[in-house]
C-alpha cells in the first residue's frame, strides 16, 4: 500500500479505461479522488464503486478544450477538498488515418486534446498546487520536501513515428517533453512530473484504434490485434489495473526522487 490518506487527487479521464483504474487504485490508497471526464454519466459509476468499497469520490465534467472548464474543475476539485495535490491526465483520443489522407479537423481533433488540453490542466492545477507551498519554500525555489504529485500519459506511439498516426504520436511524443519542461518548472516548489507510456492496453480506445487501422490495411481486426502483442516481449497486452499500478507508485512517497520521466509500461514492447 502507498497510503495517500489526507491527500486528494484528481484523475481526468476517468470515465473509463486506464483513468477509471486510476481513480479506484488511488481510492483504494485512501486519497479523496476528484474524478473528471467529458462522459459524465461514466464519471457516475465511477464514483458509484470508489463509495461502494468505501473510499471517497467526486464526479465533475471536464471539456479539456475549454480553458473554462478547466478552471471549473480546480474550483470544484478546491472547494470539495480544500487542496490538490495529485493530478493524474491520462484522458484522450486517438486517430489512425493514412498521413495523405490527415485533415486540419484531425489535426486539431488530436492535439486540442492530447497536448494542448494536457498542457493547460497540468498548469491550472500545477498553479494550484504551487499556492499551497509554504511561502519560505517558494521565496528560497528550493525544496526538500514533496507538496505534489503530476503524472500525464503518452504512448509506446509517442516514443517512434507511426506512419497511420502522425497526429495522434506527435501528440504524445510531445507529453514526454511537457513531462520534461514541467518537471524542471516545478522543482524548485517540490512538485515532480512524471509520465507512463503504455503499449496495448485493451481498453474501448485502443478497440477503435485496431478497426481503423485494420481498415486502413484490409487486415482482420483480430489478426491485427494479435500481430501486435506477438510483438510484445511478455507476449501478451497489459491491464488498466497495471497501468494504474505504474501510477500509485508515481503518485506515493516511493518516488519522491523520481521527476522528469516517462515509464514504459508496455511489457518490454520498446526493446524491440
Amino acid at each position: 500500500m502507498y497510503h495517500l490518506e489526507n491527500q486528494t487527487a484528481v484523475v481526468v479521464g476517468a470515465a473509463s479505461g486506464i483513468g477509471k483504474a486510476c481513480a479506484i487504485r488511488l481510492a483504494a490508497e485512501g486519497a479523496a479522488v476528484v474524478c473528471a471526464d467529458l462522459n459524465f454519466d461514466g464519471l457516475l459509476q465511477t464514483v458509484d464503486e470508489i463509495k461502494d468499497s468505501g473510499g471517497t469520490a467526486k464526479a465533475v465534467k471536464v471539456d479539456l478544450t475549454s480553458i473554462d472548464s478547466i478552471n471549473n474543475l480546480v474550483s470544484e476539485a478546491v472547494a470539495s477538498f480544500g487542496h490538490i495535490h495529485i493530478l493524474v491526465n491520462v484522458a484522450g483520443v486517438c486517430q489512425s488515418k493514412p498521413l495523405l489522407d490527415v485533415t486540419e479537423k484531425d489535426w486539431d481533433f488530436i492535439v486540442d486534446i492530447n497536448q494542448k488540453g494536457t498542457v493547460f490542466c497540468l498548469q491550472k492545477i500545477a498553479k494550484q498546487m504551487v499556492d499551497q507551498v509554504p511561502d519560505s519554500v517558494k521565496n528560497a525555489k528550493k525544496s526538500t520536501h514533496c507538496y505534489g504529485k503530476i503524472v500525464l500519459c503518452s504512448s509506446i506511439s509517442g516514443r517512434r513515428g507511426r506512419e497511420l498516426q502522425v497526429h495522434y504520436a506527435a501528440s504524445k511524443a510531445a507529453i514526454i517533453s511537457i513531462t520534461q519542461s514541467a518537471a524542471l518548472a516545478f522543482a524548485p516548489f517540490g512538485i515532480n512530473v512524471n509520465a507512463i507510456s503504455p503499449s496495448v492496453v485493451k481498453t474501448p480506445m485502443w478497440e477503435k484504434n485496431v478497426q481503423e487501422k485494420s481498415l486502413a490495411f484490409n487486415k482482420d481486426v483480430l489478426k491485427e490485434t494479435e500481430d501486435f502483442i506477438n510483438r510484445i516481449p511478455l507476449k501478451r497486452a497489459g491491464t488498466v489495473e497495471e497501468m494504474a499500478n505504474a501510477v500509485a507508485f508515481l503518485c506515493s512517497k516511493e518516488s519522491d526522487y523520481i521527476t522528469g520521466q516517462t515509464l514504459n509500461v508496455d511489457g518490454g514492447f520498446e526493446m524491440n
